[in-house]
């Protein structure tokens, strides 16, 4: 498992075979989920103050995590 918060698999820990099978054979599920990691590491960064941001930008951050999230949710 990762350290990050909101990793993929914890989130929808019921549909880790279904992840794993999208990622593998759909390469649009892929580029969501490559986005959706990006995004969610660079919250996590924020938030450890790894590499701190202002207050807006990381709001517009977890909006799109959010968006992703929506998205990825669909489709599994």
């Amino acid at each position: 498992m990762s350290n990050t918060p909101h990793d993929l698999s914890e989130e929808f820990p019921d549909k880790v075979d279904r992840i794993h099978d999208l990622k593998v054979n759909d390469a649009h599920f892929r580029k969501l989920m490559d986005e959706y990691e990006e995004v969610n590491n660079a919250i996590h960064r924020a938030e450890t103050n790894v590499e701190p941001t202002d207050d807006l930008h990381e709001v517009q951050m977890r909006k799109q995590r959010l968006a992703l999230k929506d998205e990825i949710a669909a489709m599994l």
